[in-house]
Order: structure tokens, then sequence, then C-alpha cells
């Protein structure tokens, strides 16, 4: 089969129906997020359920998401650190904070979210440290500044995800005037050098394009 963006959708549907399945909660905050007219950038499917088995995976039961935009993600981990865990999750716009706030409490893990609403420069530093994973999804330009963050109020161990850093392959151009991409490649940059932590990246095609995270720990 020829490489393709509708064949890279096409396996990334039948990838979610096989290994993700249907999820009333889930597919209505997509549906509040839609109708709110949110921009459609959260996480895939298959991706919502990569997050939940980190959370899994490495026993987190405190989670930092930076960028909530309509709770999508946030239900997928809030899901995954049980009832005794708590995810806190920083959006910059109360309108996006309003419909994930009616969506996570309606998937019914209302009580295990913590939603902070304001720029993330401003409330990171006003939270409590010791947090095992950190999920971060907001304006790339700033991920230097989300990355230090994440390894502040971390721990050794702390599992750290930075989201979108495929941009379409333009991450190897050092000429890029795009913002997101300098903010990309900078948050990648400091991932290799930073010795805080210990890193790597896989890129991606799917319903989202060319893609990709960055997957690290804190050491």
């Amino acid at each position: 089969m020829e490489s393709t963006p509708s064949a890279w959708s096409d396996a990334d549907g039948y990838l979610a129906d096989l290994l993700v399945g249907h999820d009333s909660h889930l597919e209505a905050a997509l549906d509040a997020q839609r109708e709110a007219g949110l921009p459609e950038i959260e996480v895939a499917p298959v991706g919502g359920k990569l997050l939940n088995l980190l959370v899994r995976i490495s026993g987190a039961r405190r989670v930092l998401e930076i960028g909530t935009l309509g709770g999508y993600s946030t239900i997928w981990m809030a899901r995954a650190v049980g009832p005794d865990g708590l995810v806190v999750t920083v959006e910059a716009e109360a309108d996006n904070a309003a419909v994930a706030r009616r969506s996570i409490d309606a998937a019914g893990v209302g009580d295990r979210v913590d939603i902070r609403v304001g720029r993330a420069e401003d409330v990171l530093p006003t939270l409590e440290g010791g947090f095992d994973l950190v999920f971060i999804d907001a304006d790339k330009e700033s991920n230097t500044l989300y990355l230090d963050w994440a390894a502040t109020l971390g721990h050794p161990g702390t599992v750290v995800v930075l989201d979108n850093i495929g941009r379409d392959g333009e991450i190897v151009r050092d000429d890029t005037t795009d913002p997101k991409v300098i903010g990309t490649r900078a948050g990648l940059r400091m991932l290799g050098e930073d010795p805080r932590f210990d890193a790597t990246a896989l890129q991606t095609v799917g319903v989202k394009g060319w893609d990709g995270i960055a997957l690290a720990i804190v050491v």
C-alpha cells in the first residue's frame, strides 16, 4: 500500500478499533469539544491509550498535564491514576477549562482531576512538586520552559512526555522561521543536552499526520 496521509489515517483507525475500542464518555468529550468550537488538536485515540498505559506502567499516582483543551487526554490519565491518584491539569483558556470540567465530571473522574486555569508560566510556580508523570501538550514555543518545570516538579524517575515533536519533518531544518518548529527543536535539544533528562523520540504517522512524541525520564 502506498504511504499517504489517507492510508496513515485508515491504519490508525484500524488500530484504534482493534486496541482501543469505543467509549461513550471519551466520545462525548470529543463531541463537546467540537460543539464548543475548540480546535481538533487533542491526542488521537491510540495516543490517549498510550498515555493511559504509561501512567499504569510507571505506577504514577500524581500526574501533571500542561494543556487541557477539552479534557480528552485528561480523562485517559485520570482513569489510570486510580481512585487515590490525582491529575493536575493546566489550561490557559477559561472557556476550554469549563468544557473540560463538564466532560471530566461526566466521565466519573472529576474527583481526581484538579484543573488550574491560567498561563502555565504563572501557574506552574504555584504547584507542589512530586509529580510522577508530566504530559506536555501546550504551545510549542514554550517547550523549554515546560521541560524545566517538569524536572523541577518531578523527581528521579519521573516520566516526561512531550507531544507533537514531528512537525511534518520540519524539525530537521535549522533555517526554519516557524515558531512552533523552533520551539520544538529547542525542546528536543534540551532533552538531548540537559543532564536532568534521559530521552528518546519517535516520529509517527496517523490521523494527526506526520507527528511524534519525545519520551524521557528525569535522572
